[in-house]
């Protein structure tokens, strides 16, 4: 016969496997669908134009890890036909986020290529109608060059401007149920001071997001921040 305790420990049990159900991820979230990103991002928009490279970091490795983690990336350096500012872009789309595949910070993997991140701080980059992109700004100094860099993340509908946030966006999400998509934006330049780099950084997104339609948006900066622009 089953002792109290036994019902107890069992039912408790049961909870306990419940709960785990309950946060299991189900459903997928796709901000940008079945859209490539080498057709979202334009070559040339405003006064800025693509210049070929291939200056620009990115997170290889030997094992492959970056086509686990990324379904889709892109590449781009931007000369500015205005003041001849240029920009190194990268865009690199992951379709899942989970515990073992997640969007590598960039001050994470600037080490790994022999950077030193000498500064780092959360910002907002502003846009048209009050609305603003939480980010994150980065000085990285190498022997041979110091990149200024602005960048930010999207998982699912969040945009965590740290890897704390980062892990809690992803927990929330798993905890409705939902296996979300993302996206790193990361955009740097060779400035002489941070202050001209950080601000070449800003006008750029800032251009680069108001040049692209509403509809493509959401997969770059998420659906709350699209809205505003819309207003």
């Amino acid at each position: 016969m089953t002792s109290r305790r036994e019902f107890m420990i069992g039912g408790a049990c049961a909870l306990a496997a419940g709960a785990g159900y309950a946060a299991t991820p189900r459903k997928r979230m796709s901000l940008l669908g079945n859209a490539k990103l080498e057709d979202i991002i334009p070559r040339a928009f405003g006064l800025w134009a693509e210049l070929p490279t291939d200056n620009v970091v990115v997170a290889e490795s030997d094992n492959s890890l970056a086509a686990k983690l990324y379904a889709q990336t892109v590449t781009r350096m931007f000369v500015s036909n205005e003041d001849g500012a240029s920009i190194m872009a990268l865009f690199a789309y992951g379709d899942t986020q989970s515990d073992q595949l997640q969007l590598h910070r960039p001050e994470i993997c600037y080490p790994a290529f022999g950077f030193d991140v000498i500064d780092s701080r959360a910002v907002d980059i502003p846009l048209q109608s009050g609305a603003a992109i939480p980010a994150r700004r980065l000085t990285a100094q190498s022997e041979l060059r110091t990149e200024h860099i602005a960048y930010w993340t999207r998982v699912g509908e969040y945009l965590p401007q740290s890897g704390e946030e980062q892990r809690s966006a992803k927990l929330r999400t798993a905890f409705q149920g939902v296996i979300p998509d993302g996206i790193l934006v990361r955009i740097s330049n060779l400035a002489s001071t941070p202050e001209l780099g950080f601000a070449v950084n800003e006008r750029f997104a800032a251009q680069l997001i108001a040049a692209l339609p509403k509809t493509q948006l959401p997969a770059l900066i998420g659906s709350k921040i699209t809205a505003q622009l819309s207003r």
